[in-house]
């Protein structure tokens, strides 16, 4: 079973004692039954005394491994949830962007919230879960010593309900699973309903054909195969209930027919028959919570091969080498696939020198490859052949991290976080307040211990915190893609004629994606892509205009 693997692989120790635990207050559970019968055919008065000691020591005994057995495996589940969690991110921060980027968001998304809550439903379960089936086997176990042709029967019978129940457990696990695929695509139309909503509102038909031929459709398939594979399971728990019943019959009708049985075994076999009610119900129940377990253990699985066949290498980091010379791409080639084509895109081969200190426009028609690009030279992307070299070090796997420490970078699709992490400096709030007012977002923003008031604000706005963190980040390099896109004039005037060449009078190295032509003249050197090529790379004369 996937659920008790995972366990094992946190923690077989744990499991040990846990099992060992459960299992001898099942063994207690079933030795109280035939306290339990034994004193009903043997009651006098000099057997109270041993019988009431028996029945304390063992109801103590049982009371005791169970909470035992319960707090180890609640500690142990907890744990492993965490260790999941963790591994999990820890996956996702050191693969490749390019690997993630095709795997998705959903998927992602998916599996870090839908997948790992199963674990946690079906962890929650298990503590309770094991003393039932502790308790199923002692009390199998005393219907044994109580007599063998008895337990042949029960046992009989208990086989019909497993070969009867399996097939039923089968087709539910396969629903189950095909239901979890549905949930990613439910996940992708979940992004595409917040992202896409203000085109959504803008066209009705349009509306109106996601929400019945995406949302509802796929809803209707999730749901659909959920109550199958749910209404397979408490069939089989119905029946299994059912043939627990016949067996109960058996022992009442059938066994006296067989053989000579006293009063007291019978009355043996119905306590345990009647004390197995609860642990077997809870066990049926329980099967949906593990089998879904089972299933998304399987799709994390199958995520984490997937993320560790694309992993990138942490080296150990130099110091970032804030005084480089050149930045050189010699005949780099990146090949990608663009979202909704079947056919590839090539950046490249680019050959290009890019010196210290110098400020650089980059522009291109939509499409010309110039985002790819920019998360090729920041080493977010491998390029599939050439090289890059940092002055005389050659960028590859082993010091593609180290290169990326050299650049901060505002892309188009940027992300603002909340508190200023991996800054840790004493006057890092009095830096912070200081590029605020400069940025304008002094009314809006405040900072205590490095966090963010807020970062509820407009597009244009919340680019500008993410400008004040890439100031106070320091690095040699800046590139910004389309940064002043959605800046008013007043502000996009500030950031092209003074931010900018403060940031070059620096001695920063400052690249820009733009295509606001009316400030090129600002720039060291003009270089223009189009389709996945260099069309020319002029230096420029600051008179000069375009």
């Amino acid at each position: 079973m996937d659920l008790i693997h995972f366990l094992l692989r946190s923690s077989w120790k744990m499991v040990a004692i846990a099992a060992l635990t459960g299992f001898l207050s099942g063994i207690s559970s079933a030795a109280l039954i035939a306290l339990t019968s034994y004193a009903i055919g043997h009651y006098s008065s000099t057997s109270i005394p041993l019988i009431i000691g028996g029945f304390i020591g063992l109801a103590s005994l049982a009371l005791l491994t169970s909470i035992i057995s319960q707090v180890t495996l609640i500690r142990l589940s907890h744990k492993a949830v965490f260790k999941l969690r963790i591994h999990l991110i820890r996956q996702i921060l050191s693969s490749q962007l390019s690997h993630l980027e095709q795997i998705g968001n959903p998927r992602l998304l998916a599996t870090l919230t839908e997948d790992v809550q199963a674990i946690t439903r079906a962890v929650y379960t298990l503590p309770l879960l094991c003393i039932d089936i502790a308790i199923v086997i002692g009390c199998l176990a005393y219907i044994i010593w109580l007599s063998w042709i008895g337990a042949v029967l029960v046992f009989g019978l208990i086989g019909v309900a497993v070969l009867t129940c399996y097939r039923f457990l089968f087709q539910g696990e396969r629903f189950l699973a095909r239901a979890r695929d549905e949930e990613d695509h439910l996940f992708k139309h979940f992004r595409t309903a917040t992202e896409g909503i203000k085109e959504l509102k803008l066209h009705s038909e349009r509306r109106q054909a996601f929400l019945t031929e995406d949302v509802e459709t796929t809803a209707m398939n999730f749901r659909r195969y959920n109550v199958r594979g749910m209404t397979l399971f408490a069939i089989a728990s119905s029946l299994g209930k059912l043939l627990f019943f016949f067996a109960t019959g058996a022992i009442l009708f059938v066994l006296p027919k067989v053989m000579t049985v006293n009063p007291q075994t019978v009355a043996g076999f119905i306590l345990a028959f009647i004390y197995l009610i609860a642990p077997m119900e809870n066990i049926t129940n329980s099967f949906p919570f593990v089998f879904q377990s089972n299933i998304a253990l399987r799709k994390i699985k199958g995520l984490g091969l997937s993320l560790s066949d694309r992993p990138e290498i942490s080296a150990h980091q130099a110091p970032v080498q804030s005084s480089w010379q050149t930045l050189e791409l010699k005949n780099v080639v990146y090949p990608y696939q663009r979202d909704g084509e079947d056919t590839h895109f090539t950046l490249g081969p680019i050959n290009l020198t890019i010196h210290a200190g110098e400020l650089i426009f980059i522009v291109g028609g939509n499409g010309s490859g110039k985002s790819t690009f920019a998360k090729l030279l920041t080493g977010l992307y491998s390029p599939e052949s050439g090289e890059l070299w940092l002055d005389h070090q050659r960028i590859d796997d082993h010091t593609r991290e180290w290169y990326r420490q050299h650049f901060s970078v505002v892309f188009a699709d940027f992300y603002v976080f909340e508190r200023l992490l991996g800054l840790d400096r004493t006057d890092l709030d009095q830096q912070a307040k200081t590029y605020i007012q400069k940025l304008q977002l002094d009314h809006k923003v405040t900072i205590d211990r490095g966090k963010l008031s807020t970062t509820a604000l407009s597009q244009g706005q919340r680019k500008r915190l993410a400008l004040l963190t890439a100031y106070l980040e320091d690095r040699p390099i800046y590139l910004f893609d389309e940064w002043a896109a959605d800046q008013d004039p007043v502000f996009k005037d500030l950031f092209y004629s003074q931010f900018l060449p403060a940031l070059k009078a620096k001695g920063k190295t400052v690249m820009i994606i733009s295509h606001d032509d009316h400030y090129f003249h600002l720039a060291d050197r003009l270089i223009k892509l189009d389709n996945g090529q260099i069309e020319f790379d002029k230096q420029l004369e600051h008179e000069w205009r375009i």
